[in-house]
């Protein structure tokens, strides 16, 4: 089968793409042998929901949750977990609930909510790594998300402060961690010699976390501390996307050398119109500006006695002789 293209984010810190579902999703692609082409795109605005991945067959949207495109590949005859039991089959749906509902939410909060790590990492990443105009305001509506998906998670405790809420989900996170190393113990995979769709939800969750250079590493030192997940982590890197730690340090530093003429690539394809881009953020500052003295009261809107003439601050000679004024050349 040909066609397949899965949309991602970009990889950084030698990860073929830094985010957890994308990188699930590659992950289940390489185990189930499908013939998968991965396209860096960086830009969630290709997605009909607005986020990544996306996967499309024949340039047609397929789907962008692993629920979706797990089912389509099946359909395919693609299928990761073709040699599990029924039980072990149990054993998947029961682990990716608790990664879903002890692990990710503490995920967010490090990339989204921790204010070190967003400032300093997160932030300038997503910044760099989205096409303009983009990376102006898709940052801050991914976090106010997340900010919002954790106040509801934490909604019946009113009187939690946000030092308590990092604790409890710290808490959970570092319990699905020991939980998952305990589980895999000395073996290759969770269900022996080969990956299922378990090691694929379970590779995405944590290279992310083991790899990424946060400023706050407590989860981080926590998952380094279990060995096995961490030589887990190296096996799938090396396996299947040819990057073992020893690369790692290469490859950031080639991404980081490429990533500024790669966004510029993307930002051509995706914005062709740059020029006009550029005088349409001109022309809103200047209305901003406008905008600004009138609510001020700096400039008011002035009516003759006989309704007949209005002058106004948009007039361009009124808007000179009030900036003149204030630079003092005019008396």
């Amino acid at each position: 089968m040909v066609g397949m293209e899965l949309e991602v984010w970009s990889g950084d810190w030698g990860l073929p793409t830094i985010d957890v579902r994308c990188l699930e999703l590659l992950a289940y692609a390489k185990f189930s042998g499908a013939p998968i082409k991965p396209i860096k795109t960086s830009n969630p605005w290709k997605s009909p929901s607005g986020q990544l991945p996306v996967l499309r067959h024949n340039k047609k949207y397929v789907g962008t949750v692993m629920a979706d495109v797990k089912a389509f590949l099946q359909k395919q005859n693609y299928n990761a977990d073709h040699s599990l039991t029924p039980e072990q089959k149990s054993d998947v749906v029961a682990y990716n609930r608790h990664l879903d509902e002890k692990l990710g939410p503490a995920l967010e909060y490090i990339w989204w909510r921790d204010p070190k790590n967003y400032v300093e990492l997160t932030r300038p990443w997503y910044a760099k790594a989205l096409p303009f105009p983009l990376n102006y305001w898709v940052p801050g509506q991914m976090q106010r998300r997340v900010e919002k998906n954790t106040d509801a998670k934490f909604s019946s405790c009113e009187t939690l402060s946000e030092q308590q809420v990092e604790t409890a989900l710290y808490k959970d996170a570092e319990e699905c961690i020991t939980l998952l190393s305990q589980r895999l113990g000395d073996s290759e995979f969770f269900f022996g010699k080969t990956p299922s769709s378990l090691d694929a939800a379970v590779f995405g969750h944590l290279a992310p976390l083991m790899k990424a250079p946060f400023p706050h590493p407590a989860l981080q030192n926590h998952l380094k501390a279990c060995d096995n997940l961490v030589r887990f982590v190296a096996r799938v890197l090396q396996r299947y996307f040819h990057t073992s730690l020893s690369d790692a340090g290469v490859q950031n530093q080639r991404e980081s050398n490429n990533n500024t003429s790669n966004n510029n690539d993307v930002a051509d394809e995706e914005f062709p119109h740059k020029r006009r881009n550029q005088i349409l953020s001109g022309l809103f500052a200047a209305a901003a500006m406008v905008g600004y003295a009138l609510l001020s009261g700096m400039v008011q809107v002035e009516v003759t006695d006989d309704r007949d003439e209005e002058h106004t601050a948009t007039d361009p000679d009124h808007i000179a002789e009030f900036f003149e004024d204030k630079d003092g050349k005019r008396g």
